[in-house]
């Protein structure tokens, strides 16, 4: 597993070259309707240009972890995904069933209607199950869903993604109304602390984009336009 990268300083991201740049994405496909050779052009791309990552969904982690066997790509999944409405004892069953087959990272939905609802516990519960599943065995990065949260709603779900030490807090699915926003990291960072990793995902398009997210404290980008960002 890779360890969880520190924000950079502005002085260090304006010198990123892109091979540096592609370090931080985790190069995604999670359309229901990738086929096989999608995803082999998806592993030929993260190893031709070292994304850190390829992302997909559970069902293709073992193929994926096949093709990458011998390489530094990390296999990432998605637990929960996209709505976080199942049972916690199925998304911490899916994610050991992933890292039984090979993912090194999870990224999992929270409950975002008990969050809502104030029902704090169950959204603890819910993470820490997944984070229990995973522990010592794959990175647990958790998707809070911004765009569907209230600045305050932001904060009590990073706290309590803190509380059950979590790896990486993320933005979004890019499934819902909206992704990734500056002003959304900056918050995230500021809740979390310099300690814990925070990725932007949803919408990030541009080299410039990317940029723009790491400026505000992002250590990670989830993408499906990783090649035309570092091209």
């Amino acid at each position: 597993m890779k360890k969880v990268i520190r924000p950079l300083t502005q002085k260090e991201i304006g010198t990123l070259s892109k091979a540096d740049l592609a370090k931080f994405i985790d190069h995604t496909i999670l359309k229901a309707d990738a086929v096989t050779a999608d995803f082999d052009k998806l592993c030929e791309e993260a190893k031709k240009y070292g994304f850190c990552s390829v992302c997909v969904n559970s069902s293709r982690v073992p193929y994926v972890a096949k093709v990458l066997k011998e390489t530094d790509v990390e296999i990432c999944t998605v637990v929960g995904f996209p709505l976080g409405a199942m049972t916690s004892a199925s998304k911490a069953f899916e994610a050991a069933e992933a890292v039984k087959n090979g993912a090194t990272e999870v990224d999992m939905v929270i409950n975002v209607g008990a969050l809502k609802a104030g029902e704090t516990d169950i959204v603890y519960n819910d993470i820490k199950a997944v984070r229990d599943a995973t522990m010592g065995s794959a990175l647990l990065k958790v998707i809070i869903e911004t765009c569907l949260l209230t600045e305050a709603e932001k904060v009590l779900a990073c706290e309590l993604c803190v509380k059950a030490d979590v790896d990486f807090v993320k933005t979004s699915t890019g499934f819902s109304v909206d992704g990734a926003k500056v002003e959304d990291i900056v918050l995230m960072r500021k809740t979390v602390g310099p300690d814990i990793g925070v990725k932007a995902a949803g919408g990030i398009r541009t080299a410039e984009d990317a940029l723009a997210m790491l400026r505000a404290g992002a250590t990670r980008i989830g993408c499906g336009k990783g090649v035309a960002i570092i091209a």
